[in-house]
């Protein structure tokens, strides 16, 4: 997925379907998304290219520890998060698209497909919560979307490759393989969260030939991509 910005806002558009067929249980292949210059209740402050860190913020020590749905308000305004692009070093995978619009591509020799992406300026998707912003962020791009089709699970939150490193919360939309129809014989799953403070949101989407195969591409994902804590 990646995002353009015109006159019209922004707008969320497949990036080759066929490579990453998990978005197509998200509702076609261009999907509006709130302009994030519109009003909204958390406005990005005016000022200097550079966000400014909150006097007294530790970054470290939230880098340190896990960052729960609930540990969100803990980042520092308006300051970005990453991810990393290390599944292009584990075994069997390769990256395909490198930061094309802030999405990477990876394939596995098993077939299975990966796109992975941050997006800043979310501010319009901000609700009460990280988790609620996640949720709305997944009603956004599909309202039959209901929460309670979203699960729990969790990423990489800095730390060494290779090291145990603390956990980020993510929500993941995960559909078995369909029979018929646009992404037959594909097992899917989208994992996402809204940083409500940072005003950020990661995504990464896999497709597979099986579930087995997206149950080892979902170990893999959790294992190699992390998610960069601020700064």
């Amino acid at each position: 997925m990646g995002v353009r910005t015109g006159r019209g806002g922004a707008r969320l558009t497949c990036v080759v379907v066929a490579a990453v067929a998990a978005t197509a249980f998200l509702g076609g292949c261009s999907i509006g998304v709130p302009d994030p210059a519109a009003p909204s209740n958390r406005p990005v402050t005016s000022g200097p290219g550079t966000p400014s860190i909150t006097p007294g913020h530790d970054a470290g020590a939230v880098a340190a520890r896990d960052m729960p749905f609930s540990a969100g308000p803990t980042l520092a305004h308006g300051v970005p998060v990453g991810l990393s692009e290390d599944l292009a070093e584990a075994p069997q995978w390769k990256q395909v698209v490198r930061n094309a619009g802030g999405t990477s591509r990876y394939q596995k020799s098993d077939g299975c497909q990966v796109a992975a992406g941050v997006r800043q300026n979310q501010w319009p998707l901000v609700a009460d919560d990280d988790r609620a912003s996640t949720a709305a962020l997944f009603a956004y791009l599909d309202p039959t979307i209901l929460p309670a089709y979203l699960k729990p699970a969790s990423l990489r939150w800095g730390g060494e490759r290779g090291k145990p490193a603390p956990a980020v919360d993510v929500l993941v939309l995960e559909r078995a393989a369909k029979s018929t129809g646009r992404g037959a014989g594909k097992a899917t799953a989208v994992l996402a969260r809204v940083f409500g403070e940072a005003g950020s949101s990661v995504y990464v989407s896999a497709s597979c030939p099986t579930a087995a195969a997206l149950a080892a591409a979902r170990a893999d994902i959790a294992q190699w991509l992390t998610v960069v804590p601020p700064d």
